[in-house]
């Protein structure tokens, strides 16, 4: 499909949106951070945005990159640091649409105290946690939300630490809208993302993202369409009342959790 075709169908045309002398991207083939980028576009479109009051704000990582694609308002920051931008940024400019896109290692491990920290104030911010369970971009090493068993550069006979349920560490600091999306459910995240920019308060949006280069290679999970097929397997799905349950495909594997996808928790502030 063209791009002409393509934003004919979706009411977008993305290259309005990127910083087209940057292009290619460095992302691998298959990964699912590009699905993530589009669907933060989408959702930005949805919302009838000023781009001119939008600041997006990123550290270090594969998912970080994605802010240098985006022809807007951008701050890339150090390793770990981007909610601690974020926050003076909103500081000091109220008016602004702050959004921050952050990783499992950069938000969750060097700057997980901010992440709990930022939740705990309930900073008037968005944040999205792209979880592909490694660090892609150093080389593959086990991160805090890797599963038991899976293998990786510095885990090479599989994981033993339990992983990080990111969700339930910023819902118990005090998050006031918490959701999680998936790479494999992108008309569902377009939704949750739109919904977590337009929330007051802190917004923690954690999406699973799929890397066949690192942690499919080395645990032998295909490429990534065989990944996403796979990551659906794993979800719940969680409506508007948050009571309503129903299992997108077969069962999960054995010792690998299932999660809930929609929106986790709520508080109006």
């Amino acid at each position: 499909m063209t791009a002409k075709a393509l934003a004919a169908a979706t009411g977008i045309d993305y290259r309005e949106h990127l910083r087209l002398p940057m292009m290619p991207h460095i992302l691998c083939p298959g990964c699912g951070h590009g699905i993530v980028l589009k669907a933060l576009l989408r959702a930005i479109r949805s919302l009838d945005l000023d781009w001119d009051r939008l600041a997006f704000v990123a550290g270090i990582g594969c998912s970080s990159r994605l802010v240098g694609y985006i022809d807007g308002c951008t701050l890339h920051t150090t390793h770990g640091r981007a909610l601690t931008f974020a926050t003076g940024l909103k500081l000091a400019r109220p008016d602004l649409t702050v959004v921050v896109i952050t990783g499992d290692g950069d938000g969750l491990a060097i700057g997980g105290n901010h992440l709990i920290h930022a939740a705990r104030r309930d900073v008037d911010l968005a944040c999205l946690l792209l979880n592909n369970e490694t660090y892609g971009m150093t080389g593959g090493q086990v991160a805090p939300t890797t599963v038991p068993g899976s293998v990786s550069t510095t885990t090479p006979r599989g994981a033993t630490e339990p992983p990080f349920d990111a969700c339930a560490l910023v819902t118990a600091a005090g998050a006031s809208f918490v959701a999680r999306g998936a790479t494999s459910l992108p008309l569902e995240l377009d939704t949750l993302i739109a919904a977590a920019i337009a929330h007051r308060g802190f917004s923690f949006v954690e999406i699973e993202s799929d890397c066949p280069e690192y942690f499919g290679r080395y645990n032998r999970l295909g490429r990534a369409p065989e990944m996403l097929q796979q990551q659906r397997r794993r979800f719940d799905e969680v409506d508007e009342t948050l009571a309503a349950k129903r299992f997108v495909g077969a069962p999960p594997h054995a010792g690998v959790p299932r999660l809930r996808t929609g929106v986790l928790h709520e508080r109006k502030t």
